[in-house]
């Protein structure tokens, strides 16, 4: 390795050049199994585990409800399949952001990525470990002894990932499988006791399956938001597309039989809960999957549910931070935020950067306290910006009519999803307008005050430059152009 002081004085950005035949870039590490334990193991978090009565309270009835479940399984599907069309007519990392940046320019972009780097990811990793720490305690409550501090044991957890993150790709993605099948597991033994139970004819709670349906486009609506809740993630292989191996294939299948996959599972998991706790039972719960294994496994065994929610909030969080950073590792390289941090470590072939960068933000989110309903005002913003990259996908079928495409789905599919993604971005400030929401979209525009000066007319003054340095020598990290491949 050889170090350069090029640039401390002569005003370019100082270096640190290393030699590598083919250049400094993250590893093809994920093939159609681990891509796919991404999308599945990112979706599966604590929702389907805790209090999935959100969707049966608003929808009045089993059908409904359980229509609504596949319903909003088929609307992921579709955009997964449009951001499938998207990740291999675009083949970077960073998700929305490359495609944004392509269709409609560097500003939209850039406040698509201000957005998530600072807010939507650190506090979505925060509000998981905070979920993990929540079941750690219940469990060692159960066992008989002290706990510790919920937020320390949420910081524990996130330091835990981000070293696993920061260690090697291979290893997380590895990491990824794991906690995926251990969920997949807890669901599948929920599935097979409903069954069970199904087969001792208790069927009552199913007849008449849709009486009492609420007649309410608002109840239908807001039964809709608990579901998409529990199917975040659809959209999480597209951020790391350069790190998939054979991506036109396994891209698309990925998505497809991740998405799949959970609709699957999580329409069973339902049947199952309402099976064996009944209508009053669901709606009474707060931790429908404690609440079910007391019943059908008994209070003894019943403590395997809190480790496997446990398993299944790590997971999750693991999939945010290794998928999620990777639109901080896309913007540094297109020099939007910090070039550093798009470095990837030369010993590991990791992005270590923003791997700590994000960590230390979702920390600082851990301090507040009330972060779920910072998530909630910009639950807004993650749905407009998904309706931004299926138009687009919309904007790129005029703008590279001739360009190559190996997958082009029905134009339908992603204007059925841009229609419900619009209404899903304007539903909740036209029904419960607050000043919050306000709040949450100055934030996104106040990120043009440092866009302006530092970005687009680059004016600073060389305050990065020894930064970079430092950071180069503490890390042994080096740029990571983008080199198409395929």
């Amino acid at each position: 390795m050889e170090l350069s002081q090029r640039g401390v004085n002569s005003g370019e950005a100082p270096q640190v050049n290393v030699e590598i035949k083919g250049g400094i870039r993250l590893k093809r590490n994920l093939g159609l199994i681990s891509g796919t334990s991404i999308i599945v193991g990112t979706i599966i978090g604590s929702g389907i585990f805790i209090s999935p009565k959100g969707v049966f309270q608003e929808t009045g009835s089993v059908g409904l409800s359980l229509v609504v479940w596949a319903a909003v399984g088929f609307l992921s599907l579709t955009g997964s399949l449009s951001y499938a069309e998207l990740g291999i007519l675009i083949p970077k990392s960073g998700g929305e952001y490359s495609y944004i940046m392509v269709a409609m320019g560097r500003v939209m972009a850039y406040l698509f990525a201000w957005t998530k780097i600072i807010v939507l990811n650190p506090s979505s990793m925060a509000i998981i470990c905070l979920t993990f720490a929540e079941y750690f305690i219940a469990l060692f409550d159960l066992c008989g002894e002290q706990p510790v501090p919920k937020k320390v044991i949420a910081a524990l957890a996130m330091i835990t990932l981000a070293i696993i993150n920061c260690w090697d790709t291979k290893f997380a993605a590895s990491v990824q499988v794991f906690f995926t099948v251990a969920k997949l597991i807890a669901l599948i033994i929920i599935v097979i006791g409903g069954l069970v139970w199904l087969g001792k004819e208790e069927v009552k709670t199913f007849q008449n399956g849709f009486e009492d349906s609420t007649n309410s486009p608002s109840g239908i609506a807001l039964a809709f938001y608990d579901a998409l809740w529990a199917y975040d993630g659809w959209n999480n292989l597209n951020f790391i597309t350069e790190e998939l191996k054979n991506p036109y294939t396994n891209l698309p299948r990925a998505n497809t039989i991740g998405v799949l996959l959970v609709t699957f599972v999580y329409v069973l998991t339902n049947i199952s809960y309402l099976a064996v706790l009944g209508k009053d039972g669901l709606l009474n719960s707060h931790a429908v999957a404690v609440d079910w294994a007391k019943i059908v496994l008994g209070k003894q065994v019943a403590i395997v549910m809190p480790i496997f929610v446990m398993c299944s909030t790590f997971g999750a969080a693991n999939g945010t931070l290794f998928a999620g950073v990777r639109t901080l590792y896309a913007a540094g390289r297109e020099k939007q935020f910090p070039e550093v941090l798009s470095y990837v470590s030369v010993r590991r072939l990791t992005p270590m950067p923003c791997v700590i960068f994000t960590t230390v933000i979702g920390l600082l989110m851990l301090i507040p306290g009330d972060i779920g309903s910072l998530i909630d005002f910009f639950s807004f913003a993650a749905w407009m910006f998904y309706a931004l990259a299926i138009i687009s996908l919309i904007i790129l079928r005029f703008k590279w009519k001739d360009a190559k495409r190996p997958m082009k789905i029905f134009i339908l599919f992603p204007v059925v999803f841009l229609l419900c993604s619009l209404y899903l971005v304007v539903a909740p400030i036209i029904q419960d307008p607050r000043l919050e929401f306000l709040y949450a979209f100055l934030f996104i525009v106040g990120g043009l005050f440092l866009y302006l000066p530092f970005i687009r007319f680059k004016n600073n003054k060389g305050c990065f430059k020894r930064v970079t340095l430092f950071i180069q020598l503490l890390m042994e990290v080096c740029p990571s152009p983008y080199v198409p491949e395929f």
